[in-house]
């Protein structure tokens, strides 16, 4: 692994780690890390920081959801161009061009399930070029962004004894 690579890897572990500590970590200095981090950012490798939240820990009522959306594209209009206007909806968290029995997965986000529903039924589905949706809601997040979102810690398996 590359320098570059460590760094990226070290940031996506903890964005907040101090370019103190991330010089420590790789052997480079503050300056190398500041000038690295800075190349990154220009060349649109790191695209932001943010941090991941447990919801429902803040007690806010959050609706998300994961939408498979299929659409059939015609010669003018590519999957770009359907990308493009899906993510230009603020209720719209993720979005990803995937493989498989559906061509797009969308995150998204609202107030509650009639309002996601809503979004879908009257923003989403009436796209030309998208012919079918399937909504799954978030039941609960068990991990997410590589961290997990334990209660306790704790191992809440049953003890077995011979």
């Amino acid at each position: 692994m590359n320098e570059r690579e460590e760094l990226l890897e070290l940031l996506c572990e903890n964005a907040r780690h101090s370019t103190a500590d991330l010089a420590r970590l790789t052997g480079l200095t503050t300056e190398e890390i500041e000038d690295t981090i800075a190349e990154l950012e220009s060349e649109g490798v790191i695209q932001g920081y943010t941090a991941i939240v447990d919801w429902d820990a803040v007690g806010d009522e959050r609706v998300q959801a994961h939408v498979e959306c299929n659409v059939t594209l015609d010669r003018e209009t590519g999957y770009v161009d359907v990308a493009e206007r899906l993510a230009g909806f603020p209720e719209v968290q993720g979005l990803r061009l995937v493989s498989g029995d559906y061509d797009f997965a969308l995150e998204v986000e609202g107030d509650s399930m009639r309002e996601v529903s809503r979004f879908i039924s009257d923003k989403v589905a009436p796209l030309p070029e998208i012919t079918q949706t399937v909504t799954h809601y978030i039941m609960e997040t068990y991990k997410q962004g590589g961290h997990r979102f334990d209660d306790d810690g704790g191992d809440d398996r049953l003890s077995v004894t011979p």
